[in-house]
């Protein structure tokens, strides 16, 4: 799963010091996709060939016990990752597996990153078995990270046209919060500008409104304004 750079500097002050109410409500996007990574882990039976397309440093391989966890990526994202936990070293538009070898797939925050999306997407498919269910989260409205690999951004529609083509069925495209949720975190985003001197006095300003436009989240019912998608679908 990649990560924003630019909000590295205040992520891990945020992770360590705010109460876990307060964390998920700040890092929402990021909580959003835990949990819908332990609801598709739960969900998968004993046994099964999982494939982590785009496993970065494979941080919800612990998640996976009791399936064969099989973690790829292209290791070009991030020069800081440790992705030395990788199964495969590979491009998830060329996967190095036989047609449907696996019980299952996610790909998390990952499809930005790829320059031909639609043959990974194809990829993906051809290695798993009918039926199989698929995990991918994508963003809408995100920083360039990961620079220079970072290529698209994704609407829904979008999602559902390269999902839809690339043979996946029963497809489940859910925004992550609407206009408010995403104005509260490109507020918090806002704090990496300021000098590390004047960030008391800018948290001072920033927090309020931050902490309190989630609860408008309700006005924006359309959520045409969000922060990413989370998707399900099965193989056809």
């Amino acid at each position: 799963m990649s990560q924003p750079a630019s909000s590295r500097p205040f992520l891990p002050a945020v992770q360590r010091l705010l109460p876990g109410f307060l964390r998920r409500s700040i890092l929402h996007f990021e909580a959003a996709i835990d949990t819908a990574v332990d609801r598709f882990a739960a969900a998968l039976a004993p046994g099964l060939r999982l494939l982590d397309a785009g496993a970065g440093e494979c941080r919800f391989k612990p998640l996976f016990p009791r399936q064969r966890y099989v973690g790829v990526d292209l290791a070009v994202g991030d020069s800081a990752w440790n992705y030395s936990r990788l199964d495969a070293l590979a491009d998830l538009a060329r996967l190095p597996f036989p047609d449907a070898s696996f019980d299952a797939c996610l790909n998390v925050v990952t499809l930005e990153h790829l320059p031909e999306p639609a043959a990974a997407l194809r990829e993906i498919s051809r290695v798993l078995k009918p039926g199989s269910p698929f995990l991918l989260v994508a963003p809408h409205e995100w920083e360039v990270h990961q620079a220079p690999h970072d290529y698209f951004r994704y609407t829904r529609h979008g999602l559902e046209y390269l999902l839809g083509g690339a043979g996946f069925v029963n497809l489940r495209i859910q925004p992550v919060g609407g206009y408010f949720r995403l104005l509260s975190r490109r507020l918090w985003n806002g704090l990496q500008f300021f000098p590390v001197f004047l960030l008391p006095l800018a948290a001072l300003f920033v927090a309020p409104p931050a902490l309190l436009l989630p609860w408008l989240d309700g006005l924006d019912r359309e959520r045409n304004f969000t922060l990413g998608y989370i998707c399900t679908g099965q193989k056809r």
